[in-house]
């Protein structure tokens, strides 16, 4: 995939469904969830969290959470 790049953001809730709601530097919100198995490993994150997301350039409202997360 090389119109993927990754950023740092902040979890801000957690929401329904496995998914949360996520703030990047610039304060631009958007709706991060975990694919896979790794869905387990991001069981415990909370508010204030800081993670690794995933974006493209066609979609910047929705990020994957990259497994090498809370920094």
């Amino acid at each position: 995939m090389a119109d993927v790049f990754q950023v740092e953001g902040r979890v801000i809730e957690a929401l329904p469904n496995g998914t949360w709601c996520a703030e990047l530097a610039n304060g631009h919100r958007l709706t991060a969830f975990a694919a896979g198995k790794t869905k387990r490993n991001f069981a415990g994150l909370k508010a204030g969290d800081k993670v690794k997301l995933q974006l493209t350039p066609y979609d910047l409202s929705v990020g994957r959470i990259l497994p090498e997360t809370k920094i």
